[in-house]
């Protein structure tokens, strides 16, 4: 059986013939990109088997520019012929497009061409046993955790191995294999008159480094039935903790905010705040997408333009926009590396963990669940559905359910007092919970 980096091999050798083929066309450059991905997924429910699931997923994107016209074309399908076809597909399409001086490869300048290894596979055999065993295992522990759980949302494992490929006409073809594996458990806690539910999930690149199913199921219920006996308050303004697992959302926005797409169109709020104060002093912001075995690791982007670590804030002052080759073009400034999203955002800590973050609020809301998308990223308002604990000389002392949080994105920026300790590693954004001066509280 072939290993990943001949399947890798394999893969430039057909991207170079496509290529070829294209340019054979008359088109004056080209890009391809290629991912695969095979895997293992199981549930369980009730200590039953729900679903044993194997999956092999592959993809082929192609882009041809031809004097300032684009044509694309993709396929899941890598043989010889339907990659022929797919490229004669994005040259018939170029001809009918309208020109655009932004369309193109990034500059070539911008290209990685020698990647680095980021350690991010490292494969697994992946048996339906395992799975199912760390599945039932995580909801056994989870439903042990007290008589007021009531039932089980199910249990879940899933792990992958794949890779991706990205080649175009200056020469560039670059690519690296990665992995991941998860586990997630949810359970449904039952009061006097309500239910609760909750869940509980760990994700790495690598097998042995995911957390203790037990441990994973026992936080699930433990959560659940913290839930139990919610209040609603009256509509107040107050502190509010974002929780880590939750604060990471806020971040997420400013990420739309400064994405080179909402920049050109002149929907964002923050249209024009380089090297201007757009969140508190204490905020600094490190994006590190060569952080090893980091889930949103990349040595390029998808556009294979390198990938730079950089602070995107500091000291609450912005930076750098994201972009981009388009956008870049667009904005008149150059790409960032950010074609395909951001690479391992790290807010740094200020404050301790969320007991002493909670001791330090004194009397406020920890939120620990959003719902709804009520953030408008063109004026920065934001009301967004909301649960989680009150607190009050700062203890918890019950918790919240049927709430709405509400602010504009500019002010709650600027008001967070500090983010904790406690980081959630588990995402494309790593912070701790964020505690923010004073929200509007809207409850009864």
């Amino acid at each position: 059986m072939k290993n990943i980096q001949q399947e890798i091999e394999e893969i430039k050798d057909k991207i170079s013939n496509a290529l070829d083929l294209a340019k054979s066309f008359g088109v004056s450059s080209a890009e391809i990109a290629i991912s695969r991905q095979r895997g293992l997924s199981v549930s369980a429910r009730n200590g039953e088997v729900e679903n044993v699931e194997f999956n092999q997923d592959g993809a082929l994107g192609i882009s041809v520019y031809r004097d300032g016209r684009k044509g694309s074309a993709s396929t899941s399908d890598l043989s010889e012929d339907a990659l022929n076809r797919t490229v004669k597909a994005a040259c018939d399409i170029a001809q009918h497009t309208s020109q655009d001086s932004c369309a193109g490869l990034v500059d070539e300048d911008m290209l990685e061409l020698a990647p680095m290894d980021l350690d991010l596979y490292h494969p697994k055999e992946l048996v339906p046993e395992m799975g199912i065993n760390m599945a039932k295992a995580a909801e056994a522990a989870g439903l042990a955790v007290s008589d007021k759980i009531a039932n089980s949302d199910g249990a879940s494992f899933g792990g992958y191995e794949g890779f991706r490929v990205y080649g175009n006409t200056y020469g560039q073809i670059v690519g690296y294999p990665t992995s991941r594996y998860s586990l997630s458990c949810g359970l449904i806690a039952q009061g006097d008159n309500e239910m609760q539910r909750d869940s509980q999930y760990t994700i790495n690149r690598c097998f042995d480094k995911l957390r203790d199913p037990a441990e994973v199921g026992k936080e699930a219920g433990l959560a659940a039935v913290a839930k139990l006996n919610a209040r609603k308050i009256n509509t107040i303004k107050a502190p509010v903790i974002f929780r880590a697992e939750v604060a990471s959302s806020l971040f997420s926005h400013l990420v739309s905010a400064i994405g080179g797409g909402s920049l050109y169109r002149k929907s964002s709020f923050l249209l024009d705040k380089i090297e201007t104060q757009v969140m508190a002093s204490n905020i600094t912001i490190h994006e590190d997408p060569h952080q090893l075995r980091g889930l949103a690791s990349s040595p390029f982007d998808s556009e294979g333009s390198k990938t730079i670590a950089m602070d995107v804030v500091s000291d609450g002052v912005l930076n750098t926009y994201l972009l981009a080759s388009y956008a870049a073009r667009k904005l008149n400034l150059k790409s960032t590396g950010h074609a395909g999203g951001i690479h391992n955002w790290q807010v740094l800590s200020t404050m301790g963990d969320l007991a002493s973050m909670a001791k330090t609020m004194g009397k406020g809301m920890i939120v620990t669940e959003l719902m709804g998308q009520g953030v408008n990223v063109v004026n920065g308002d934001y009301s967004r559905g909301a649960a989680g604990f009150w607190v009050e000389n700062g203890e918890i002392q019950y918790p919240v359910s049927e709430v709405t949080i509400a602010g504009n994105l500019s002010d709650i920026f600027m008001n967070i007092v500090g983010c904790g300790s406690d980081v959630d590693l588990r995402g494309n954004v790593q912070t701790g919970s964020v505690l923010i001066e004073e929200m509007l509280i809207g409850g009864s």
